[in-house]
């Protein structure tokens, strides 16, 4: 009996995507191409996603609901199919340096640098590579929409499903990680996270080192531990996002970013700070 190996069985997932998307835009679609960690290696099996990015000819008024309602229909095909996550924008857009669908800066660089076409004609080198004062806004601005929310700021004071869930546990850990390595080190090159990782733990007393390592070894496939991940969440989850926060605020001020991304690191951090020594505790009942 064969047993397809999972980085085999994720591609084929993402030819099958991407042929469902070529029948939705027809010509309309100039090229689709891999990304993540399937595009320049690392890819996870338990842990990460399956990243497809769309090259149109133009937009238009419904592209959103054809991409979201084809991506529905895919995903609820469950097993692999769940990790699909799409980006997709103009060629023109690319070319001049934006994206007018859902195209973010840092997936744009990564799309320049590592992307594997699937289908379509090549346009990597057309596509415009946003500079780091863009990719550390753009990351900013991510980090405020999604992991300064107010439900994430709970499950960090009191995991639930953190101590669960291997996709989001190592997801929480390692992003501020990657963020501070594209700020300080990536030079306009699209970082993977193992060197996000590598760069991290070899730095002089690294914030939090120790939760770093185990999200680095649950990524590879270790199973999370409960009553581990609790401890080290304890011990290293806020203080690592009160480091990268610090971080990022100084580079906000120089940079002279909008007063509203500055204010919003602020307040996160001061919310951060109220949390008693940065401690975070499992949830119970």
């Amino acid at each position: 009996m064969t047993t397809t190996d999972p980085t085999t069985a994720a591609r084929a997932v993402a030819d099958e995507c991407t042929h469902a998307y070529q029948d939705a835009f027809a010509d309309r679609l100039v090229a689709a191409y891999l990304l993540g960690s399937l595009a320049y290696g690392g890819y996870a099996p338990a842990v990460s996603d399956i990243d497809l990015a769309l090259i149109l000819t133009d937009t238009r008024a419904g592209d959103h609901d054809i991409v979201a309602t084809t991506g529905e229909t895919l995903r609820g095909q469950g097993g692999l199919y769940r990790k699909l996550s799409v980006f997709w924008s103009s060629l023109p857009a690319l070319r001049a340096g934006h994206d007018d669908g859902r195209f973010p800066a840092l997936d744009r660089l990564e799309l320049a640098d590592h992307g594997v076409l699937l289908l379509g004609r090549g346009i990597t080198r057309q596509v415009a590579r946003p500079a780091t004062d863009e990719l550390l806004l753009d990351s900013a601005r991510f980090a405020v929409d999604v992991l300064a929310t107010d439900e994430v700021t709970a499950e960090f004071r009191h995991p639930r499903r953190l101590l669960t869930d291997p996709v989001w546990f190592t997801k929480a850990v390692l992003f501020p990680v990657r963020f501070l390595y594209t700020g300080m080190r990536a030079g306009g090159r699209a970082a993977t996270n193992a060197e996000a990782i590598d760069w991290y733990l070899a730095q002089p007393e690294p914030t939090a080192a120790s939760l770093v390592r185990l999200a680095a070894r649950v990524r590879a496939g270790d199973p999370l531990n409960p009553e581990q991940v609790a401890l080290e969440l304890a011990a290293g989850l806020i203080p690592l996002y009160q480091h990268y926060i610090s971080d990022q605020t100084r580079w906000l001020r120089r940079a002279n970013a909008p007063t509203s991304i500055i204010s919003a690191f602020t307040r996160w951090h001061q919310c951060l700070g109220q949390f008693g020594g940065g401690a975070a505790r499992p949830a119970t009942g």
